[in-house]
């Protein structure tokens, strides 16, 4: 007889009583010994990547797609196409804090999705958990707590079940993605039990892809500039340069139709400037009708909705205007080099249908030290968390009167971890006054909040003391001024001889226009910044806005010379990323400030 198996070993029979077992076999492949293994396969990863590299356009999944209750034909994914969709998926399960070891359920019936979240899983060795719920309800929560799953891929029909109350997926769960779409209904459910939730597309693009284009502006000097591009030659994605005229750089953008801006808080306070422009020209039924949409939509982020669904209907009827003067497929920007007002931030994030961050880094850690987290409105004006390759700590500053474990932690900012610089060239001083037991010592003062996050406040170097002793922020100052719409630049001053602070205003043409009418002047912009009653107006707006900063009475401006021309690189009266050079604006206004000076000084006596 003909004989599919090789017989081994023969049978025993029990014993004391041991069982009797029968004779053991083996494939006839393996009769003589285990062959080798494969040396090229030695993780579920492997199977698939070298697959990759080996068919990259084969059809891999293949799916029927369903229109008006009829079924298609088969649509497929190649190799190459659903590995492309695995590294999306994975890289945005690790921006969501899923680490190796990790438990990630998959709830659905068979489909290209399943396959591509399973294969993420295996890419970051993530452990994947199938879900199932043939054996009743229950199952499938005694499955998500005893493999304490935190984020679970499901069907659209089954996100209703996992968001009972009683359930425990409802309290275990961080963050649900469907396979295709989430309802409003299970949106708004989830973000009430505090779980996030995503469709496959939005999830998918919680990370760029090679089809984003960046317009860079920003100096390539300039470490936000160049760790960006790095970033999208390391994904094969495009970079546009503007023409270089920043003053026209809306053209740019209408041509090149970026999906990532990054810039330096002035670049997004212009932005702001032009919209704000743009609703002051509507008639008083459509500015209502955009401030009511405007209010809608802000109170569906911070329930935890996701800027695209939040509101479609306001992103539709008032914000879509905005988002194609942006280049229509904007998606992400990003603000650096200096806080950005939560004001304006919260505008952005609210009009520009993308998402809206801010981050915190330098030129000695390789930039990208900190960044906001998507969607999270309790980060509005801070800039985010600790990147993964870093560690941050305060440090106290006992003139300033920040201390990191005092009841508001704040000190400054240290950092310590894989992507510091070794340091200064030819400068060992430098090097050993900021390196301190490999801890890096920024200059900049931060808080961190109750939940990791960290807010930029001060700037050490920026700190100058009056003549009764008191301490002085002066670029935090500014930042709390410009939020003033009258304000268009601002440079405030102050030394230990004096015992009060002046500054040099740049004020906003359209809103000083405005105050012109309403008063009856009639004069071109030029004439009107001459005006001593514009003079005495700005140092009442400026009052205004100290008072509601709480700011104390000393950081209070008391006189103020109006400027006509902004800030700029031409007079070498600000840096390539437009923050104020204040020994240069110290040389170029000196004769202005002492005559502020000296006014004061007559009106005391």
């Amino acid at each position: 007889m003909k004989s599919f198996a090789a017989k081994v070993e023969e049978g025993v029979k029990g014993q004391n009583g041991k069982p009797s077992v029968g004779p053991v076999y083996r494939n006839l492949l393996s009769e003589k010994g285990f062959p080798p293994i494969d040396s090229d396969i030695t993780t579920a990863w492997d199977i698939f990547s070298k697959s990759v590299e080996k068919f990259p356009d084969n059809k891999m999944l293949g799916w029927r797609t369903i229109v008006d209750k009829k079924v298609g034909p088969y649509m497929w994914k190649t190799y190459k196409e659903a590995y492309e969709e695995v590294l999306l998926i994975g890289s945005a399960l690790r921006a969501l804090g899923a680490e190796p070891g990790c438990r990630v359920g998959i709830y659905g019936i068979n489909c290209p999705q399943w396959i591509i979240a399973m294969e993420a899983c295996a890419a970051h060795t993530l452990i994947c958990v199938p879900l199932y719920d043939t054996l009743g309800s229950g199952a499938v929560d005694y499955i998500v707590d005893h493999a304490e799953i935190d984020f679970v891929f499901v069907q659209d029909t089954k996100i209703k079940g996992l968001l009972e109350p009683d359930s425990i997926c409802a309290k275990r769960l961080k963050a649900i993605v469907s396979f295709t779409n989430v309802s409003e209904e299970d949106s708004l459910k989830a973000s009430e039990i505090g779980v996030k939730t995503y469709s496959w597309v939005d999830f998918l693009h919680m990370q760029m892809t090679h089809e984003d284009v960046y317009l860079s502006f920003l100096p390539l000097a300039h470490i936000l500039d160049r760790m960006n591009e790095e970033y999208f030659f390391r994904k094969g994605a495009s970079v546009g340069y503007y023409h270089g005229d920043l003053n026209v750089l809306r053209d740019d953008i209408q041509e090149l139709k970026p999906t990532y801006l990054a810039g330096v808080p002035r670049v997004f306070e212009r932005i702001h400037e032009g919209i704000q422009k743009a609703l002051q020209e509507l008639n008083p039924r459509r500015r209502f009708i955009f401030n009511a949409l405007y209010k809608h939509k802000l109170s569906w982020l911070n329930r935890g909705y996701s800027h695209s669904k939040a509101s479609p209907m306001a992103d539709l009827i008032a914000f879509r205007k905005i988002r194609d003067k942006l280049g229509g497929r904007i998606r992400l920007l990003i603000s650096g080099g200096a806080p950005l007002s939560p004001e304006i931030e919260e505008f952005l994030r609210v009009t520009c249908c993308c998402f809206v961050l801010q981050g915190y880094g330098l030129t000695e850690t390789l930039g990208g030290t900190a960044l906001c987290v998507p969607d999270e409105m309790c980060m509005l004006g801070t800039v985010g968390i600790p990147a993964v390759y870093n560690e941050i700590r305060l440090e106290e500053v006992a003139e300033m009167g920040y201390d990191p474990l005092g009841e508001n932690p704040a000190g400054e900012i240290c950092i310590r971890g894989k992507c510091l610089f070794s340091g200064y060239y030819k400068n060992p001083e430098l090097t050993d006054e900021v390196l301190k037991d490999g801890w890096f010592h920024t200059g900049d003062i931060g808080e961190i909040h109750a939940n990791g996050v960290l807010k930029i406040i001060d700037r050490k170097k920026n700190l100058i003391k009056l003549s009764q002793g008191e301490y002085v922020a002066l670029e935090n100052l500014e930042n709390i001024y410009g939020q003033n719409s009258v304000v268009q630049d601002i440079w405030v001053y102050g030394d230990s001889f004096k015992s009060m602070l002046v500054a040099v205003i740049v004020p906003n043409p359209e809103v000083v226009n405005r105050w012109a009418k309403d008063l009856g002047f009639n004069k071109p912009f030029e004439e009107l910044c001459s005006l001593s009653e514009l003079q005495e107006h700005i140092i009442l707006e400026l009052k205004s806005t100290a008072e509601k900063n709480k700011l104390k009475r000393f950081e209070y401006i008391k006189a103020v010379t109006v400027e006509i021309k902004p800030f700029d690189l031409e007079r070498d009266l600000v840096t390539a990323t437009l923050k104020n050079k204040r020994n240069n604006l110290l040389k170029y206004y000196q004769v202005q400030v002492d005559e502020m000076y000296r006014k004061l000084a007559s009106k005391k006596i």
